[in-house]
């Protein structure tokens, strides 16, 4: 008896001759470099001001302009899910962050979603808005509990893969999901992400926020399958979180210069400082003699600086600064198919001074 084979099974399949020939879309960029199509994560510890970061966001895209003060983003629909907030404490941070004037219509929130109702909630609110931004804040207060004895692995990538499969039956609809860090951070930021890996590999790409506390600077890393990888620079005050720069290239140079001062002492930041101002090269009497040191202990920092990779060293005894031209492959020319087509823009400043004292965490 001959068996039969299922020619359903084998349907989909296509040669790499044919898909060579197929044509798709761009993935739409809601915020060019930073949040795309389909399902993104962004993490960081408690409290460091995730879910102002992320209304940032939100009332930019929703009213077209700039994100974050720098960055061109077309007008579209969001749906914010504050699910850790109430709409009182909602409408006290807008006004932080947007001012006095009216917010944009198409920013819509919920504080509240039945339970197990999550999914038939995108989804329904993605059909009566096509192309729109969801942004759910935050993932852990939107799961369910693990069942006893399940795999947590697994557990964590079958509820990521629950909200990718929303999205990517939207083309053109971004799903961003809150979520945390472990206290200790790791030198893959991809490892800091709370719980298992299982998050982080049904995610289309993962952007991570570090700041340290009482400070304005934080820096954001972004990583996924068609995200270009980067770092950048970005200040809080008051709720607003402003890009660095004029743009991602000058941002990223920004977060490459706060990690070559990391951690350095006063005198090592003066010969970094000195270094970094003489393009064409310095030599270790250089240094002492702009520092007022021994030959020997400017050679040493010298040496110190190259062996963690804060300068380079071209030739023998000669100390140039780093090369920046290649800081990000996101440059500035990037920004023109994102320009703001919208009929209606944001007040002037986008994020005036706010009047409230509210303390800005998470």
């Amino acid at each position: 008896m001959t068996d039969t084979v299922d020619d359903s099974l084998l349907g989909g399949i296509i040669t790499a001759a044919e898909l060579h020939h197929e044509q798709f879309p761009d993935l739409v960029q809601f915020v060019h470099g930073l949040v795309i199509e389909g399902f993104g994560i962004v993490a960081g510890p408690p409290k460091l001001g995730k879910s102002w970061w992320t209304l940032n966001l939100a009332l930019a895209v929703a009213a077209g302009g700039a994100a974050f003060g720098k960055i061109h983003v077309q007008q579209r629909d969001v749906l914010l899910l504050a699910l850790e907030d109430s709409q009182r404490r909602l409408q006290s941070r807008i006004r932080a962050v947007w001012g006095t004037d009216i917010p944009p219509h198409r920013l819509h929130i919920l504080t509240k979603v039945m339970p197990k109702l999550l999914v038939p909630t995108i989804t329904a609110w993605l059909e009566g808005h096509p192309g729109g931004l969801v942004i759910l804040d935050t993932l852990g207060r939107a799961r369910q509990q693990r069942r006893p004895g399940a795999d947590a692995y697994l557990d964590d990538y079958k509820a990521g893969v629950a909200l990718k499969d929303i999205v990517d039956a939207f083309p053109g609809s971004a799903l961003l999901g809150v979520h945390h860090t472990r206290k200790a951070s790791s030198d893959d930021f991809v490892d800091d992400l709370s719980g298992t890996l299982g998050l982080a590999g049904s995610a289309d790409y993962l952007l991570v926020l570090r700041r340290q506390r009482n400070s304005n600077d934080a820096t954001l890393q972004v990583t996924g399958r068609d995200a270009p990888e980067g770092e950048y620079a970005f200040t809080t005050a008051e709720g607003a979180w402003t890009l660095s720069g004029t743009g991602l290239a000058e941002a990223a140079a920004e977060a490459q210069s706060r990690r070559e001062t990391k951690n350095l002492g006063d005198r090592a930041l003066e010969v970094l400082a000195f270094v970094n101002s003489h393009p064409c090269g310095v030599s270790a009497p250089d240094v002492a003699g702009h520092l007022d040191m021994s030959g020997n202990d400017a050679g040493t920092y010298l040496r110190r600086l190259h062996d963690k990779g804060r300068i380079d060293r071209p030739s023998r005894g000669t100390y140039t600064p780093l090369s920046v031209s290649e800081v990000s492959e996101v440059s500035e020319t990037n920004h023109s198919d994102t320009k703001d087509t919208s009929d209606t823009h944001p007040p002037t400043g986008l994020f005036p001074t706010p009047s409230t004292s509210e303390e800005p965490v998470e």
